[in-house]
C-alpha cells in the first residue's frame, strides 16, 4: 500500500495516491462539465465504476445564471443533494473550476458584479479548506502535483472568468457568415488590448510551468485547441492563446495537454503552432447537457460525441515509453473514443 501525503506549497498540493484501490500502475483522471442542477445526473455512477483517482469539474457545474446569491446557493444545494453526486463525492477526490453559468451569468467575465460572493459559494460547496491558497487571492485558479510511481503529474486549474474582458460581438460581416451554417456570436480580438487570464494569473502560471513535472494537465473551462467558430473559446483571444504557447516554450515546460468543457459535446483537438510542440485539447462537455450540432473544427482529430458522457485520462508514467490514453465514455457505458498520446511528442 502507498500512503497518502498532502502538503500545500505555493498554491500546489502534493498527493501520493492510495494503490490499494487497484493493482494497476495507472493514474486515472475523470473529468467533465455542463451539469444541470435539476437533472438526476446518472453519469456520476458511470464515473465511479471506473474507480478514478480524481474527478475534475470543468465548469457549468450548475446553471446558476443569477444575480441573487441565495438562488445560486439553492442550485448548488440541489446538485449536492443528488444521490449520484453523493456517490461521486464519497468515492472520488473532486477538484473544480467554473465557467460562466456557475460563475453567475451567461458568457460573463470580470464585469459580473457578484464574482466575489459567487467565489465563496463555489468554494464552500466544493469544501475548499479555509486555509487554502485558492481562497487567498482573487479568482479561483490553483495547481496540484500528484506523485505516482515515482513520477509527477501536475494539474493546473485555470480561472477563465474572473479576469476576462468582454468578448467582442460579431459585427455582421457577410464574409464571416458564408463559412458557417449557424449565427455567429463573437469575433476575435485583432489587437492585444484585452485579457483572458489577467496579469496576476499569468504571473502565477509562469511560476507553475517552471516547476518540475513529468506531465502537465491544464484544466480550462473553455476550449483552447479549436479553431475560431464564432462561440466562446480561446480563439476569441488569439493573442492570449499565442502567449500561452510562447510561455510553454519560454519555461521549457514539456508534457502539456489541455482538458476543457463548455460546448455540450466531446472531441479531441490538436493545435499545431510555430511556438510549441503540438497541444492536445480533450473536451468533455455533457454530464447532462447536449447540443444539436457540433461546430466545424479543422483541429478535431476525434469526435464529436453528442451523447451525455465523461472524459477519462489513463496515465502510466512508469512504463517505457510513458503512456497517456484519453477516453470518452457515454451514459450507456460505451467507450466512444480511445486515443493514445505519445508523451515523447510533447517535448522540445
Amino acid at each position: 500500500m502507498k500512503f497518502i501525503l498532502r502538503a500545500i506549497l505555493f498554491f500546489t498540493v502534493i498527493c501520493v495516491t492510495n494503490a490499494c484501490k487497484t493493482e494497476a500502475t495507472e493514474f486515472k483522471i475523470a473529468f467533465g462539465s455542463c451539469a444541470w442542477h435539476d437533472h438526476p445526473l446518472p453519469i456520476f455512477h458511470e464515473v465511479v465504476k471506473h474507480d478514478p483517482d480524481l474527478f475534475v469539474f470543468l465548469g457549468d457545474n450548475i446553471y446558476g445564471d443569477t444575480k441573487v446569491m441565495d438562488t445560486l446557493r439553492a442550485k448548488y444545494a440541489r446538485l449536492g443533494a443528488k444521490e449520484s453526486y453523493q456517490a461521486l463525492k464519497n468515492n472520488v477526490e473532486i477538484i473544480a473550476t467554473w465557467d460562466d453559468h456557475d460563475f453567475g451569468w451567461n458568457d460573463a467575465g470580470r464585469h459580473y458584479a457578484y464574482k466575489e460572493e459567487s467565489k465563496e459559494i463555489f468554494f464552500d460547496f466544493f469544501e475548499e479548506p479555509e486555509d487554502s491558497d485558492r481562497r487567498k487571492h482573487p479568482g479561483i485558479y490553483g495547481s496540484y502535483i500528484y506523485l505516482h510511481e515515482g513520477k509527477s503529474i501536475q494539474l493546473i486549474v485555470l480561472d477563465t472568468r474572473t479576469f476576462r474582458d468582454n468578448i467582442k460581438r460579431y459585427d455582421g460581416s457577410k464574409d464571416g457568415e458564408r463559412k458557417y451554417f449557424y449565427p455567429l456570436d463573437y469575433i476575435p480580438y485583432t489587437a492585444a488590448d484585452s485579457t483572458l487570464l489577467g496579469s496576476a494569473q499569468w504571473s502565477w502560471l509562469e511560476q507553475r510551468l517552471k516547476e518540475e513535472a513529468d506531465l502537465r494537465i491544464v484544466a480550462s473551462s473553455t476550449q483552447f485547441g479549436i479553431e475560431y467558430n464564432g462561440y466562446e473559446a480561446w480563439a476569441n483571444f488569439p493573442h492570449e492563446q499565442e502567449r500561452f504557447l510562447k510561455l510553454i516554450k519560454k519555461t521549457n515546460a514539456e508534457g502539456v495537454i489541455f482538458i476543457s468543457g463548455d460546448v455540450h459535446y466531446a472531441e479531441i483537438s490538436k493545435l499545431e503552432s510555430d511556438h510549441c510542440y503540438p497541444i492536445y485539447d480533450i473536451t468533455s462537455s455533457g454530464l447532462s447537457s447536449t447540443w444539436h450540432f457540433a461546430t466545424g473544427n479543422e483541429n478535431r482529430i476525434e469526435g464529436p460525441i453528442m451523447d451525455n458522457h465523461f472524459g477519462l485520462l489513463r496515465i502510466d508514467l512508469s512504463s517505457q515509453p510513458a503512456k497517456l490514453v484519453s477516453e470518452i465514455w457515454d451514459i450507456r457505458g460505451n467507450k466512444r473514443v480511445e486515443y493514445g498520446i505519445d508523451l515523447n511528442e510533447l517535448q522540445f
